[in-house]
C-alpha cells in the first residue's frame, strides 16, 4: 500500500480529521443511554422533574455535539476519499498515455474505461465508508462493551458468546464474495467494451441491417453481467439477515435474563433499559465492520486490476536514450537488417531482413498485399513499435537514441485509420501545430486540397465535426488528417493507405503540392493503387514481411514479377471501367 501513501499526504489533515470528528458521534452514543437509564432511575422513579429537565438538556447538547462531529467527519472523509482517487484517477489516465501499441494490445478499450471509472469509484466508496467507521465501529463497539460489562458483567458475558460466532460467519462471507467480485469486475469489462464496439460502429450496424444481432449480443452481455453480479449480491445480501438474527436472539436473551435479575431486586429497569441499548450498539456496530469489510474485498478487487495497470512495465521509454536532446533536422531513414515480431517471438517474424534507405526530400512508395508488413514496418520508425532485430536510423542516429518527445516531433504520421475529434476543424488542425496562426492552417489545408470543402460550409474552419468526425465524408476526412500533419512541417511524412478514399484527380493535386512544398521533407507513401506511388524516387514491394522488389517504378516494371502482376492487374481493371 506504499505506493498510495502520496495520495493521502496532500490531504492528510482531512483523512485525519475525518475519523477523529466521528468519535465525538461514539462519544454520544454511549453516553446517551446511561443519561436515559439515569432519567428512568432517579427521575421517573422519584418522580423529580426538575432532575428529568436538567438531564434532558445535558442529553440536547450532546445530540448537538453529535450532529456537528458527524457532519464535520462527513464532510472530511467525502474531502479525503474524492481528493484521494481523483489524484489516483489523473495518474492512471497518465500512465496509459505512456503506454506504446503493445501495452495497449493488452487491454481492451472496455477494461481500461472501467478501471478508470467504476474501479476507481469502488474504491472512493470504500475510502469514505472507511473513514467515517475507521474509529466509530470499533469505538462503538469498545465503549459499548465496557458500559455494558460496568452496568453488569454477568449479564455482558452473552454477548461474548454472540461475537466469535459473528466473527466466524464474516469470514466465510468475505472468502467468498471476493472471488465473485473479480468476476462481476471482468463482466464489466466486456460490457463496455461491447457497448463501446457497437456505439462506435452503428452505421456499419445499420447498413448490413445487423440490430438484432446487436441486440442479442447486448442481451447475452447483460444477462452474463447479471449472473455475475446476483452472484455476488447474494452473498452480501446474507449479511444483513444473519447480523439481524444474532441482534434479535441475543436482545431476547438480554431482556429474558435481564428481567429475571430485574424481578429478583438486582438490577434497575433504567440499567436494563439502557443495557439492551448497548447489546444493540455493540452488534451495529460489528454489522458496521462487516459492511466496510464487505466492501473491502470489492474495492480490494478493483485495486488489484488497477495495479495491473499502474504495474504494467512500459516497453517503449526514453530510459536508455544516449541522445535525449536530438532533433530530428534532415529527415535521412535507414533500416539495417530490421526484423520484428508483435509476439517477440523470433518464429512469428512480421517483417525478416528489411533494409533500405531514404534520403532527404525522396519519396518512398512501399506496396503489397494485405497482410505482407507495410503498416508494421512504417510504425517502427517513430518507435510505435521497437525492430527486435537489426537497427532502425534516422540522420544516422538509431531511433532508440532519441526522446521519444523529440523524435515523434520530427515525425508526421497520417495513420491507416483517420481519426478526428470532437471539436471544431480549426481545433482538429491545430493537433498539428498548437501555435499555428489561420494564414499556416490554411496553407496546409490548401496541401491537402481540404481548403475548398472546409470553406464551403457555413461556418468553414469553426465547423463542428462532432464525435469522430462524422459529418464529413471519408475522403474529406483524410484530407483533414493529411493537412494536420502537414502542419506539423514534419523532416519526415508518413502516409500510410492515407489517400486510398480520394480521387485520383485530387489525389494527383496533393502529390504534386508534395513535390513543390516538402521538397526537403522525405516521404513515405504506403499505397495500394500504383499510381499513388509510380513517381517515387523508390518504391519497395514488400511480401510477407520482406522486400521482394526495390527501385523505380521502371525497374521494378521491368525486374519484379509481383510488381508487374500488380500493375497491368490494376491497369486492366482501369481499362474495363472506363470502357
Amino acid at each position: 500500500m506504499k505506493r498510495y501513501e502520496k495520495y493521502i499526504k496532500p490531504y492528510l489533515s482531512a483523512f485525519l480529521l475525518g475519523p477523529l470528528l466521528m468519535l465525538t458521534e461514539v462519544f454520544g452514543e454511549i453516553m446517551l443511554p446511561k443519561l436515559m437509564s439515569l432519567i428512568i432511575n432517579h427521575g421517573v422513579a422519584n418522580r423529580d422533574s426538575s432532575y428529568i429537565i436538567s438531564v434532558g438538556l445535558i442529553m440536547v447538547l450532546t445530540a448537538f455535539i453529535m450532529a456537528l462531529g458527524g457532519i464535520g467527519g462527513a464532510y472530511f472523509s467525502s474531502k479525503a476519499s474524492i481528493c484521494f482517487t481523483s489524484d489516483l484517477r489523473g495518474d492512471l489516465f497518465s500512465k496509459v498515455q505512456e503506454f506504446s501499441f503493445r501495452n495497449i494490445d493488452q487491454y481492451s478499450t472496455g477494461s481500461l474505461v472501467t478501471r478508470l471509472t467504476n474501479d476507481i469509484q469502488q474504491i472512493q466508496n470504500v475510502t469514505m465508508m472507511g473513514l467515517r467507521m475507521m474509529f466509530r465501529a470499533p469505538g462503538m463497539l469498545i465503549g459499548a462493551l465496557i458500559m455494558a460489562f460496568l452496568m453488569n458483567a454477568k449479564l455482558a458475558l452473552v454477548i461474548l458468546v454472540v461475537i466469535p460466532v459473528l466473527a466466524l460467519s464474516i469470514g466465510l462471507i468475505l472468502k467468498t464474495a471476493f472471488p465473485r467480485f473479480t468476476v462481476m469486475q471482468k463482466k464489466i469489462d466486456r460490457l463496455n467494451s461491447g457497448i463501446q464496439e457497437s456505439l462506435t460502429n452503428v452505421r456499419v450496424i445499420k447498413s448490413f441491417v445487423r440490430e438484432d444481432f446487436e441486440k442479442k449480443k447486448f442481451t447475452d452481455m447483460n444477462q452474463d453481467l447479471k449472473d455475475s453480479s446476483l452472484s455476488a449480491m447474494n452473498v452480501v445480501i446474507t449479511t444483513m439477515p444473519v447480523m439481524m438474527l444474532a441482534m434479535n436472539i441475543t436482545t431476547l436473551a438480554v431482556v429474558w435474563y435481564g428481567g429475571n435479575i430485574i424481578i429478583a431486586g438486582n438490577m434497575q429497569v433504567g440499567d436494563l433499559t439502557a443495557f439492551t441499548t448497548y447489546i444493540v450498539q455493540i452488534l451495529m456496530s460489528l454489522m458496521m465492520l462487516s459492511m466496510v469489510l464487505l466492501q473491502s474485498s470489492r474495492a480490494m478487487a478493483s485495486i488489484k486490476r488497477i495495479n495491473e495497470v499502474l504495474d504494467t512495465e512500459i516497453d517503449l521509454s526514453d530510459d536508455n536514450a544516449k541522445r535525449k536532446e536530438l532533433l530530428v533536422e534532415k529527415g535521412r531513414v535507414e533500416f539495417q537488417h530490421v526484423g520484428f515480431s508483435y509476439s517477440q517471438s523470433a518464429e512469428e517474424k512480421v517483417l525478416e531482413d528489411i533494409s533500405f534507405t531514404a534520403e532527404p526530400g525522396q519519396t518512398i512508395g512501399i506496396i503489397g498485399a494485405t497482410g505482407s508488413g507495410k503498416t508494421t514496418l512504417v510504425q517502427l520508425i517513430p518507435r510505435l513499435y521497437d525492430a527486435i532485430e537489426g537497427r532502425v536510423l534516422v540522420d544516422g542516429v538509431d531511433v532508440r537514441e532519441y526522446s521519444l518527445h523529440n523524435l515523434r516531433n520530427g515525425v508526421g504520421m497520417v495513420l491507416q485509420k483517420n481519426v478526428l475529434f470532437s471539436g471544431t476543424i480549426e481545433e482538429n488542425l491545430r493537433w498539428g501545430n498548437e501555435e499555428a496562426d489561420m494564414a499556416e492552417i490554411r496553407a496546409a489545408a490548401e496541401s491537402a486540397q481540404a481548403d475548398g470543402f472546409v470553406t464551403s460550409f457555413t461556418k468553414g474552419y469553426e465547423t463542428d465535426m462532432g464525435q469522430g468526425g462524422v459529418n464529413v465524408s471519408g475522403g474529406q476526412k483524410q484530407r483533414l488528417c493529411i493537412a494536420r500533419a502537414l502542419l506539423k512541417k514534419p523532416k519526415i511524412l508518413i502516409l500510410d493507405d492515407s489517400t486510398s478514399a480520394v480521387d485520383t484527380a485530387t489525389e494527383a493535386r496533393i502529390r504534386e503540392c508534395f513535390r513543390t512544398t516538402l521538397k526537403n521533407t522525405t516521404k513515405i507513401i504506403i499505397a495500394q493503387r500504383i499510381s499513388s506511388v509510380e513517381n517515387a524516387d523508390k518504391i519497395l514491394v514488400l511480401e510477407e514481411g520482406k522486400i521482394i522488389g526495390m527501385g523505380t517504378h521502371e525497374q521494378l516494371i521491368q525486374g519484379c514479377e509481383a510488381y508487374q502482376e500488380i500493375y497491368y492487374s490494376q491497369r486492366d481493371r482501369e481499362k474495363e471501367v472506363s470502357a
